[in-house]
């Protein structure tokens, strides 16, 4: 820090639905922190306390320090925190402690879990106004390599920033809907995954700003284009070993990576307003656009939930599992350790892997589907919660505290939501009725 100059220190962590938090402090103060934290008032957090019990401390992680490149006025650099509660104990309410329980349960079992996210995102002309629909930055598509300018800058500069924080990307290219843009990191440690998306999030809407555009990772904020996913590609690894690998296998998967995907299908719909919590994420679910409404697996089948990628098939290090539900709006912390934990439950309890979809599952009758024991994911926030609300899985991964303010948000929202006259009913029903 001091060979940085640097003048101020961020310390960042999430409240329980990944909205980012953050406090400031100064160098001279940061011995104190790492020794005895720092304290805030836990009740002005979303979902972290009640007033009565409020006190929280906030306690720098070392190994996550970056500087933050925009800030080029006075060098300013960041550090993820853990929370506790004063005497000590980890908070219930840390979204990180809550991947922290999951990753630990998975190191117990041998396990190291690595992600893989490619995150989808929309870049807008200014200005963006509540309850207009934006005007998209660009009229480009999928892998367009065209002079459009903005679009492309504006994805040079993100990388830039964000090799500059030690975030490494592996690629990015224009998305299918206009002004739409994806970038995928590099495979890391779940951990630090996590805390590589929530940087992520940060770094786009700051570039955004200093271009005068606006960046947004709405889930699907245009009816007739699709939506923005977070594919995540995923492994464990038993120390060097890739756990999923088997070259002796058809599908280059092994007996442990297909119990994972089926404790993975086995619990899809219950851990679904989690990777998918805003009542938004379910046009993008049930919309199309290469996103999955059904449960089910298959190789090169992108109607799928969950894809079994072939480009590598017989390196070892390369096999891996691909979810196709999640969102890049959700809590990355909480969605990664129900996703864990849901294939780890495969892997214990032995669950066998359902028969493969080859066909195109959207393409489907609804008859069809059942005979093939295939089902839907929800349809709306509200089968999620009413999913959630019954899974053991799911209120063991999050602990009490998580579980029930979760819960009790994601209701208030789908009953705010489902007052609403929207405009469709609006334009089809008031010039009839």
């Amino acid at each position: 820090m001091e060979e940085r100059d640097v003048r101020f220190v961020r310390l960042w962590f999430t409240d329980v639905l990944g909205f980012l938090k953050s406090v400031a402090i100064a160098p001279a103060e940061l011995e104190g922190a790492f020794a005895e934290g720092v304290g805030f008032d836990g009740s002005a957090i979303e979902g972290y306390a009640r007033v009565y019990e409020s006190d929280m401390v906030a306690h720098p992680d070392p190994s996550t320090f970056q500087m933050l490149p925009w800030r080029t006025q006075s060098n300013t650099a960041r550090m993820f925190c853990d929370i506790s509660l004063p005497d000590g104990s980890p908070s219930f309410a840390d979204p990180r402690h809550v991947l922290k329980r999951a990753l630990t349960k998975a190191s117990d079992m041998g396990f190291t879990f690595y992600t893989h996210p490619e995150i989808e995102f929309f870049l807008f002309k200014p200005p963006v106004v509540p309850g207009v629909e934006p005007t998209p930055l660009d009229t480009g598509g999928y892998f367009d390599h065209t002079t459009l300018g903005d679009g492309t800058d504006f994805r040079r500069d993100a990388i830039q920033m964000l090799e500059r924080m030690g975030i490494s990307v592996e690629f990015s290219h224009h998305e299918g809907a206009p002004g739409q843009h994806e970038i995928d990191l590099r495979y890391a440690d779940a951990l630090t995954m996590a805390d590589n998306i929530m940087t992520f999030r940060v770094v786009v809407k700051e570039v955004a700003v200093s271009q005068g555009i606006e960046a947004s990772f709405m889930p699907k904020p245009f009816t007739n284009h699709a939506g923005s996913g977070m594919h995540t590609h995923m492994s464990l690894f038993e120390g060097d070993n890739n756990a999923f690998y088997d070259a002796s296998d058809v599908y280059r998967l092994s007996k442990i990576g297909k119990h994972f995907v089926a404790g993975l299908l086995h619990h899809a719909g219950e851990i679904t307003a989690v990777t998918n919590q805003w009542v938004n994420s379910y046009k993008r679910l049930v919309g199309g656009g290469e996103a999955p409404s059904f449960i089910c697996w298959g190789r090169n089948n992108r109607s799928a939930l969950v894809r079994i990628p072939m480009f590598k098939p017989d390196k070892s290090s390369s096999a891996r599992i691909e979810l196709r539900s999640l969102d890049s709006a959700a809590n990355p912390y909480l969605a990664y350790a129900l996703i864990l934990n849901a294939g780890l439950s495969g892997i214990e309890n032995e669950y066998e892997l359902p028969e493969e979809a080859a066909d195109d599952v959207w393409a489907l009758t609804d008859r069809e589907r059942r005979a093939m024991g295939i089902q839907s994911l929800p349809h709306n926030l509200d089968e999620a919660i009413a999913l959630m609300e019954n899974s053991e899985l799911v209120a063991e991964t999050l602990g009490e505290h998580v579980f029930d303010y979760f819960l009790r948000n994601k209701r208030q929202e789908f009953e705010e939501y489902r007052r609403q006259v929207t405009p469709h009913e609006l334009s089809t029903l008031l010039p009839r009725l």
